[in-house]
């Protein structure tokens, strides 16, 4: 029994020596924790220990370009007129085929006079013999033979005679069923011995001088298109055209919600079409911006497209961009300083805030020297990158 508190004694004594000793170590110790500005130095300097990846790049300088809006459109005859016949009658005549040249005036199709001479001379004799009746009852009514309301009803005779005669010149006149304006003839819809009805149809005609680009533009750019500004469009065909904008919409289409816009173009040699598909390009301001290769645009963490420069100390910079422009070789882009180093090669091996090796493109000079090479056996991201641009400038 004795042995046993013994032991428990020591046990106990030990446990106690433990936990003191726990305690005045954590009251002695002196815990310092590294301050956010110490952390940064440390990362900074963890970078620029790294092998610095080579890249190529290429001094960029801002040039003044023309911002524009691009519309997706078409080409569309200014009118189209379906001429029909005012008349009944046997067509007799139609000197037009389909495609023809014809200008204002020119015959489309003619129609049988029939009786229509006839009755021109008829109203003709009708009108003689009213004029004659009406001279008679004012000289009447002169020397006080004839009352005013008879007088009345001979000048009424008269006007009614002379109605009747221009009715029946008119309908000889319309026989003749003439183009409205100059245009080129699209459908002939009557042939020789055709009998017509009145509002039957004989040629459709289409006015091609001026052509328009109709297109609709978004909610967000037209209040940027003015009338009058000019615009100018590719068609389909590769054929370039330019214009004033004649027309902008004041309502937005309730689907899609955008607005017409309408360039009238000359054509006077009908060498445009209607129907062909054309981009329209409307000059909205002149702005700084950049040429770069759309290879180069990347994206940030928000989604945000720009591209990778370098500072005076080499380190790697993302700027924001957006494009204003394009050309058949390259964007304009907004967003850079007016001039930048811009990475060409190797952009995709590193992040913004590394450290980099440049070597320029204009004059091959190095701006940093050669970064330390990895560890042995390590094939890392900056040598792949290096064998990149080495293998570039080669």
């Amino acid at each position: 029994m004795r042995k046993t508190y013994v032991t428990a004694g020591v046990i106990a004594l030990v446990t106690v020596v433990w936990l003191l000793s726990g305690q005045l170590g954590d009251s002695n110790a002196d815990v310092r924790h590294p301050t956010v500005a110490e952390l940064k130095e440390q990362n900074v300097a963890v970078v620029d220990d790294k092998a610095r990846t080579r890249v190529r790049a290429r001094h960029i300088r801002a040039s003044t370009v023309a911002e524009t809006v691009t519309v997706r459109g078409r080409t569309e005859n200014k009118r189209t007129v379906l001429v029909r016949s005012e008349l009944a009658g046997r067509v007799v005549a139609r000197p037009i085929e389909r495609g023809d040249r014809v200008a204002k005036g020119d015959l489309l199709c003619r129609l049988a006079d029939d009786d229509r001479p006839v009755r021109v001379a008829e109203a003709g004799e009708a009108l003689k013999q009213a004029r004659i009746d009406y001279q008679g009852r004012l000289r009447l009514q002169s020397q006080g033979f004839q009352s005013e309301s008879e007088t009345a009803q001979a000048r009424a005779m008269l006007a009614s005679a002379q109605a009747r005669l221009t009715t029946a010149r008119l309908n000889v006149e319309r026989t003749m069923i003439r183009a409205p304006f100059d245009g080129v003839v699209e459908t002939t819809d009557v042939e020789l011995g055709d009998y017509v009805q009145p509002g039957a149809a004989c040629a459709t005609i289409v006015d091609l001088d001026p052509m328009l680009l109709v297109g609709r533009v978004s909610e967000r750019d037209v209040h940027r298109l003015r009338v009058g500004s000019m615009a100018e469009g590719v068609l389909l065909t590769g054929t370039p055209v330019r214009g004033p904008i004649s027309f902008v919409g004041q309502q937005a289409e309730p689907t899609t919600r955008t607005y017409a816009i309408e360039i009238t173009i000359p054509n006077a040699d009908h060498s445009l079409r209607s129907g062909i598909t054309a981009r329209i390009d409307v000059s909205v301001a002149t702005v700084l911006a950049h040429k770069v290769s759309p290879a180069l645009l990347a994206l940030d963490d928000a989604g945000g497209v720009g591209v990778r420069t370098t500072d005076t100390d080499n380190r790697v910079q993302f700027h924001t961009v957006e494009i204003v422009a394009d050309d058949a070789d390259g964007v304009w882009v907004t967003g850079l300083p007016e001039h930048t180093t811009l990475i060409t090669v190797g952009q995709e091996f590193v992040t913004a805030g590394e450290v980099v090796d440049v070597v320029l493109e204009d004059d091959g000079t190095a701006l940093a020297p050669v970064g330390i090479a990895g560890e042995d056996g390590d094939e890392s991201t900056a040598g792949r990158a290096a064998e990149l641009a080495r293998g570039t400038t080669s």
